[in-house]
């Protein structure tokens, strides 16, 4: 089975776990068994692996969001990067052209295209499977999903089937309706559009080629800035006449805010906090190294992290991007595909920020223009290479970069240090990248 995940924005509004680096679905908040957390894509990806374990996954992403798919899912599943932000359409598009002529798979294979961050369970990537063998009939051109609805929804389009049968001619698409008209729509036997299909991927490659003067993956990606900004649904949905819809009456939940996340948590504390025995519905996720107390509340999450602290009624969490785009801060906390950053200070001239160092991985071998640094080894041990000389490092010892210098340090063990930048002009665009 191939499987394209889209994984898109910054997820504002999960603040302050979510920020312009980390979108919502890396955040780690779902328990494991073994009582570590993990993150919606990592979760997807589980489930999917378990499965179908020779199942090929793709990610289609923005280039900011690489980093954590590497941290978090290793160096093996695929990624189609865009360059910029340009819709549905010309994303799967790329993403397509990547499966064919990056991963070499045949034109002729179906593939299930799905948002990177449901919350479902197993029986949700057995009827991936069932979507992905129905576009390989060949009955239809778009094979979509049809989510059985629990409610009368206002987030959602609808799919109008012709049949109650479990796979069915499409009779219609909804726009996104008033509560009062999804009921409507639903006593008329509509369903959910979840953003899940499946198609044959020379059907897509064939619409692009229409739409797009392009030969290749390589050159619809170096054309990618000038393409016209569409939905796939706009470009190839409203104009196809073979399509079905399959039915699926599984658990399936999109966790785009505190309210509905919360709801999916399987515990109400995360992190250091206490509820004391008169809260109601009140849950907790704290990143800080600090503890949250919580006292005679009713329906209400708190979320601390190195961005910022969120107290709100669940309902009113619903309505936060408005005032977290206003805000305008440094990025506190991110993972990368060697490890992770936290900002630990930031005054006018230095900034302090404590790094953790994944075993066998290293930073860019690279240099700052303007701003000094200074590394503290606090755990670990390694190897930093300072404009070509390679010494060992280990807890408590000190290596000093000035301006210009190229510089980077090799874990041999999960390594930890605390980096000091000094400067008047710090700024995360002051790097020059070097082979080593």
């Amino acid at each position: 089975m191939n499987i394209v995940l889209l994984s898109g924005g910054s997820g504002k509004r999960l603040w302050p776990l979510s920020n312009d680096i980390r979108s919502k679905q890396f955040i780690k908040i779902f328990k494991k068994e073994d009582g570590t957390y993990e993150s919606m894509v990592q979760r997807v990806y589980r489930q999917i692996k378990k499965i179908d374990k020779d199942a090929n996954v793709t990610i289609a992403t923005s280039k900011t969001q690489v980093s954590s798919i590497h941290n978090q899912l290793g160096e093996e599943v695929g990624i189609s990067i865009e360059p910029c932000r340009r819709d549905t359409f010309p994303a799967i598009a790329l993403a397509t052209a990547y499966l064919v002529d990056v991963q070499g798979i045949s034109p002729e294979e179906s593939v299930v295209v799905c948002p990177v961050d449901p919350y479902v369970d197993d029986d949700y990537f057995e009827a991936l499977k069932a979507l992905s063998d129905q576009a390989d009939k060949g009955e239809a051109n778009l094979v979509l999903m049809g989510i059985e609805p629990t409610y009368p929804s206002e987030k959602y389009g609808y799919i109008v089937p012709a049949t109650k049968d479990s796979v069915s001619v499409v009779s219609a698409f909804k726009e996104k309706p008033t509560v009062d008209v999804a009921k409507d729509y639903i006593s008329q036997g509509a369903l959910w559009n979840g953003g899940v299909f499946a198609y044959k991927l020379k059907y897509v490659l064939d619409i692009a080629h229409k739409l797009i003067d392009f030969k290749d993956y390589k050159d619809l990606f170096d054309k990618y800035e000038t393409l016209t900004k569409i939905s796939f649904d706009y470009a190839v949905v409203e104009k196809e006449d073979k399509i079905q819809v399959m039915r699926f009456n599984g658990q399936w939940k999109d966790l785009g805010t505190w309210n509905t996340l919360t709801e999916a948590m399987e515990e109400n504390v995360v992190g250091k906090g206490v509820l004391n025995d008169t809260c109601k519905g009140v849950h907790i996720v704290n990143e800080m190294d600090v503890p949250v107390l919580a006292m005679g509340l009713t329906d209400v999450v708190i979320s601390a992290s190195p961005e910022g602290i969120l107290v709100s009624d669940k309902e009113q969490s619903s309505y936060i991007k408005p005032y977290v785009d206003n805000f305008v801060q440094q990025i506190m906390f991110a993972e990368k595909s060697w490890g992770n950053f936290k900002v630990v200070d930031v005054e006018s001239g230095s900034m302090t920020i404590k790094v953790t160092l994944n075993a066998g991985h290293s930073m860019n071998y690279h240099s700052h223009n303007h701003r000094d640094e200074v590394w503290v080894v606090i755990s670990g041990k390694g190897k930093a290479v300072t404009d070509g000389d390679e010494r060992n490092v280990t807890v408590g010892d000190v290596i000093s970069m000035k301006a210009g210098c190229k510089h980077t340090i090799y874990a041999d063990t999960e390594l930890k240090l605390i980096e000091v930048q000094i400067g008047e002009a710090i700024s995360v665009q002051d790097k020059t990248k070097y082979e080593l």
